[in-house]
């Protein structure tokens, strides 16, 4: 978009007369992108001057955006057959159907593509969540369908234009639905979430092949990833060199997990490094963690991922102290971010700057609730405390409507049924 659209000149000049243009940089602040995500980054969003979503979109062509700019700033305010539409961010259009697991199985199940494997159309996402639902399935019943949707999703993403064989590591997305054509950044979250994907699936399915790809990105991350003070950073980028507590963590957790399978001390011992690392740069007693080392503090998927982090450390070392900072953590979570009415998570506090011109609605994410829920019932299990697993009950029925409105997602929901108890 930098390059091809706002680098236009003659589309810059438009958006200098005809509206008030704000970046907002969505890595550091996850919660106000959050809030105007129209399906991904980059997103282009048009708003009131109240913080109102009219529309918008993803990529935008220069041509295009100079329409979508003359249209917004002539028909303000837009009515609602505007070609621009009226969305409300974050919330699905078929949010509010609520639906047996059964069904949303098979709504997961229905986007997997059959003929080029992963699931959605173009671009193509690497989801996580759908593989280790169906390979989590497949292992309860020997469903020879569900392992081939896993098994040939596995294959798309680890030696498909996805992975960059030449320098390593996965790409974030491809642009086509067989697919090709990958985008080039590479994202230290995304291949986290796919190391983990890959153990897991060596695990279940008992084949070194997974487990070789595993290896792989283990390398790609410790080598393109790592930064001069020994965290990770955000992206394999060569100019990009900040890093996040949330995206750290999640990497900690999968680091750990192929330690443990890989019995490799050293990579154990990394991973804790780090986690101490971000620890001790973010951490305020009794204000969790913020999100980076001089970053916005009080975001709920800053103290999730960290205190999942911290309890993957415990079960590996045996460290109370780890599983005494995930129950803090969580503790600052319900305590701060807790709905008290409707149950579920925020995902911020209520004392983060809201700037003008930025909504101040409540925002209750879907994914990172999912998340939350399988943390609670960790740390109930963990610390014998039955009330963090009636929380994350509350977590999951909060939620439980808006799962059919996420497509392929929904299967972070059934996940997190599976892993907690009724």
């Amino acid at each position: 978009m930098d390059r091809v659209s706002y680098g236009d000149p003659a589309t810059a000049a438009l958006i200098n007369q005809r509206v008030v243009a704000i970046r907002v940089d969505a890595d550091h602040r996850p919660d106000i992108a959050d809030r105007y995500d129209l399906g991904g980054v980059p997103t282009t969003a048009f708003l009131t001057p109240g913080g109102e979503l009219l529309g918008g979109g993803t990529f935008v062509a220069p041509g295009r955006l100079r329409e979508a700019v003359s249209r917004a700033a002539s028909a303000f305010p837009l009515p609602r057959d505007s070609s621009l539409p009226i969305v409300e961010a974050g919330v699905p259009a078929s949010a509010g159907f609520d639906r047996t697991e059964v069904d949303l199985i098979r709504l997961v199940l229905d986007t997997f593509d059959a003929e080029h494997a992963g699931f959605g159309s173009a671009p193509k996402f690497p989801h996580v969540a759908p593989v280790r639902l169906a390979l989590d399935l497949q292992a309860d019943r020997e469903d020879l369908p569900l392992l081939d949707i896993a098994v040939r999703t596995l294959e798309a993403m680890g030696w498909g234009p996805l992975y960059d064989v030449e320098h390593g590591g996965f790409f974030r997305y491809a642009a086509h639905a067989d697919w090709s054509a990958p985008q080039p950044e590479k994202l230290l979250a995304t291949n986290a979430s796919l190391l983990g994907l890959y153990v897991h699936a060596g695990r279940i399915l008992g084949q070194e092949r997974w487990f070789a790809r595993a290896a792989d990105v283990v390398h790609d991350i410790n080598r393109a990833f790592s930064a001069s003070n020994g965290a990770w950073r955000i992206s394999a980028c060569a100019d990009a060199t900040r890093q996040f507590s949330d995206s750290n963590a999640w990497t900690a957790s999968a680091m750990l997990q192929a330690a443990a399978v890989f019995q490799d001390d050293a990579l154990g011992k990394r991973a804790l490094d780090v986690l101490e690392r971000v620890l001790l740069s973010s951490y305020k007693p009794g204000d969790g963690v913020a999100h980076s080392a001089a970053g916005v503090r009080g975001l709920l998927t800053d103290q999730v991922a960290m205190a999942a982090a911290a309890l993957d450390a415990w079960e590996a070392t045996g460290n109370i102290v780890y599983r005494m900072m995930a129950e803090e953590l969580m503790h600052y979570a319900l305590r701060t971010m807790w709905d008290g009415s409707g149950g579920g998570f925020f995902d911020r506090t209520s004392d983060i700057t809201v700037h003008a011109g930025l909504p101040c609605t409540s925002l209750k994410p879907f994914v990172l609730n999912c998340d939350a829920a399988v943390v609670l019932q960790r740390l109930a299990e963990a610390a014998d405390d039955a009330a963090f697993s009636e929380r994350a009950r509350d977590t999951l029925d909060a939620i439980a409507g808006r799962a059919a409105g996420f497509g392929p997602l929904a299967a972070h929901y059934l996940l997190a049924r599976r892993a907690v108890p009724r």
